[in-house]
């Protein structure tokens, strides 16, 4: 049961209603995250205009979606796991890439690597050691990349966090257990 009720964008007034109708106009929903991040109409905007500004950054949306991925398995967030499942199919992730993800890993070299250093920066509270950032350069990893990565995980932790608090009802659907999870 959710602790913080979503709102109803219906039954909202000023900022609120603006933001969550922005939301409405770009997904056709409103998910539940955004509802209740709703209840602070500076809370839900500071997310929405960092997340806008950071699609706007060197890391491609698919990846972007595979950090959350990472951030959110490590973090236990159900809903952002279901949200960014569904997501990350859009960017072209399929269900082996987002498992993958899910586990700090990828196909590619460069991009587990950055998966890799986001989950170093989540595990390690942004203490990442000398050798993450050597291992991450080592990979081709630019110094933006770097940066990008960690507002990416910043992002996702201000979700899951909220998540975690509020306890939204999932309004995606559910992500399958990882394989050989207990």
């Amino acid at each position: 049961m959710s602790r913080i009720i979503a709102l109803d964008p219906t039954n909202t007034a000023g900022r609120a209603t603006e933001l969550l109708a922005a939301v409405k106009a770009k997904l056709g929903v409103v998910p539940n995250l955004m509802r209740t991040l709703g209840h602070s109409p500076a809370a839900l905007e500071a997310y929405l205009d960092f997340k806008a500004t950071l699609g706007t950054g060197v890391l491609s949306a698919k990846i972007r979606e595979q950090i959350a991925l990472t951030v959110a398995e490590i973090n236990s967030c159900d809903y952002c796991l279901a949200a960014h499942s569904l997501v990350g199919k859009g960017t072209g992730l399929n269900n082996d890439a987002i498992i993958a993800a899910r586990r700090a890993e990828a196909d590619d070299p460069k991009t587990d690597a950055l998966l890799k250093f986001a989950a170093a920066v989540v595990e390690w509270r942004g203490l990442v050691s000398d050798d993450a950032i050597a291992a991450a350069r080592a990979a081709g990893i630019s110094d933006a990349e770097i940066i990008e990565a960690v507002a990416n995980v910043a992002l996702n932790i201000l979700t899951n966090y909220t998540n975690h608090v509020a306890q939204p009802v999932v309004d995606f659907p559910k992500a399958a257990p990882l394989p050989g999870a207990a």
